[in-house]
């Protein structure tokens, strides 16, 4: 029989998915009892009775124990942590309140990052998203860069969201695709958004938590440029996310952006790879232009020891088909921009986790199908 700190080890498989991190590291498990049948009973303490995300523990948990030699059934039972747990656990993880399953059927959540402004980073990010759309992929786009949301006019989207009867704001599908978020829904068209620090963090926690963002694939966050509290605050969230590095190539803004990574770096979070933007301008004729230099993303990659996921030639449809809200990769799939962009994104699917569908088991000899046609003559 397995013994109780066997099984324990298990259940740090079992991730909460909002919180992402394991039940044990979160003292959700309440208590593990294990029969001589060979039966594990198994208690796990839910932050809300309604948790909309309690299959997924009772699921995680019955799959992870009964892998352990000796165990025959898992029986998961359900509790409630008390006001002193909830309260001790959003000490333990600095956050106001406990997540209620926004954020449960969102895979990966990727932040599309960058040291300064005017890199491009906004446009890669709708870009991205259509990309990963265009592959067959559920991704969405939350535009987190508060004081200059771009996202909602990228991916042509004009319309305020709708709020479901859970009282949750249901993101609107852009044309291209992806599902999106953006302050730029809430504001008056074209409005200054002069908030501090405070405000900030509570509009970004709104926006993971009170948004019904349902099942996808990937979630793409549009930092603001810089370190400063979005990049935080969401650090502290969403300790689980990944960064993705935007620059262009000069050395300048790589070493500025190389800030970012390091930022990512102090919260132990993934770098997932880089994108070199404007790499370079080519002519009608032929004839191409290092406007922003060369090298820059790919000495950025080399220095973070990832990869470098594409290299986006400088295009004036790119910006072109941005301003109007229909991104490149859907309107000109074809287009040297397009393809970059579109093998960035099919490297963010290959550094991320795929669930793989179950083999079927091969049926025996009796249950076989006839075969069926013309018998074919031995030769001796």
């Amino acid at each position: 029989m397995p013994t109780k700190d066997q099984i324990t080890e298990k259940l740090t498989q079992v991730i909460d998915p909002e919180l992402r991190r394991s039940i044990v590291e979160l003292g959700m498990v309440r208590s593990i009892e294990i029969r001589d049948d060979g039966r594990v009973e198994v208690v796990v303490s839910l932050t809300t009775a309604g948790c909309p995300i309690r299959n997924h523990f009772q699921q995680a948990v019955v799959k992870h124990v009964s892998e352990l030699e000796g165990v025959n059934s898992v029986d998961v039972g359900f509790d409630v942590l008390s006001d002193g747990e909830k309260s001790d656990l959003q000490q333990k993880l600095g956050r106001a309140k406990l997540p209620e399953g926004a954020l449960a059927q969102v895979k990966n959540v990727i932040c599309v990052a960058s040291g300064k402004g005017g890199v491009g980073k906004s446009t890669m990010t709708a870009n991205l998203a259509a990309a990963l759309v265009a592959d067959g992929h559920k991704a969405g786009a939350l535009d987190c860069d508060v004081y200059g949301y771009s996202i909602p006019r990228m991916l042509g989207i004009n319309r305020k969201p709708d709020v479901s009867p859970e009282r949750k704001i249901i993101p609107p599908v852009s044309p291209s695709g992806p599902t999106v978020m953006s302050i730029g829904f809430f504001v008056e068209e074209n409005a200054a958004v002069v908030w501090r620090g405070p405000m900030l963090h509570k509009a970004i926690q709104q926006f993971l938590e009170d948004v019904a963002w349902d099942e996808l694939e990937y979630l793409l966050l549009d930092l603001p440029p810089g370190t400063g509290d979005v990049s935080m605050t969401l650090a502290q969230l969403l300790p689980q996310a990944k960064f993705l590095v935007v620059t262009t190539p000069q050395p300048a803004a790589q070493s500025v952006a190389r800030r970012g990574a390091e930022m990512a770096a102090k919260f132990d979070l993934e770098i997932l790879g880089v994108i070199e933007n404007m790499s370079g301008f080519t002519t009608p004729d032929g004839e191409r232009f290092t406007i922003f230099g060369e090298g820059g993303g790919q000495l950025l990659a080399d220095e973070l020891e990832v990869p470098l996921l594409g290299k986006v030639p400088l295009s004036e449809a790119l910006r072109e088909h941005a301003d109007v809200g229909l991104p490149l990769v859907t309107a000109e799939p074809d287009s040297p921009a397009s393809q970059a962009i579109r093998q960035a994104a099919r490297g963010i699917v290959a550094a991320t986790p795929q669930e793989l569908p179950v083999l079927q088991a091969v049926p025996s000899a009796a249950e076989a199908p006839p075969v069926s046609g013309t018998p074919l003559p031995v030769v001796q």
